[in-house]
């Protein structure tokens, strides 16, 4: 396959994008803790007990695990759509899908809304689903 049909294709900047949700992700989950326990926590070994105990530092937590147990998955499938073509641009529509609800995801765990935040999850899970069918088929 030639270098120029990977660069053509708009995978490699959507997980590019997605890297950036991810740093960002893990970012606000720092922010909490170092908002309820300081920076010398934050920036010590964090040997003691002490653990973040705040609502808001939980569910950023949680969060951003949530993103990253389905992150690799999204990661293959963008790559192997990038290098396998997305003729149909189902898989293309997938991926945005995917990236949209992650996004969207966040504040809806944040404030605890629950129900919504599970369908945007399953919403998410559509997108990938999407993806690995436009590569199985």
């Amino acid at each position: 396959m030639e270098p120029t049909v990977i660069a053509a294709s708009p995978f490699p900047a959507l997980v590019a994008w997605s890297v950036v949700l991810l740093v960002f992700q893990i970012c606000l989950h720092g922010m909490l803790v170092t908002r309820e326990l300081g920076s010398g926590w934050n920036a010590g070994p964090r040997d003691g007990d002490e653990q973040p105990k705040g609502v808001l530092v939980g569910r950023a937590q949680r969060a951003s695990k949530n993103l990253q147990e389905t992150y690799p998955a999204f990661v293959g499938l963008a790559l192997g759509l990038a290098l396998a073509g997305d003729p149909s641009g189902w898989g293309l529509i997938g991926a945005w899908i995917w990236f949209a609800c992650r996004i969207v995801y966040i504040p809806l765990y944040l404030a605890g809304i629950p129900y919504i935040r599970s369908l945007v999850w399953l919403g998410a899970l559509f997108g990938l689903g999407l993806m690995g069918l436009v590569l199985v088929f």
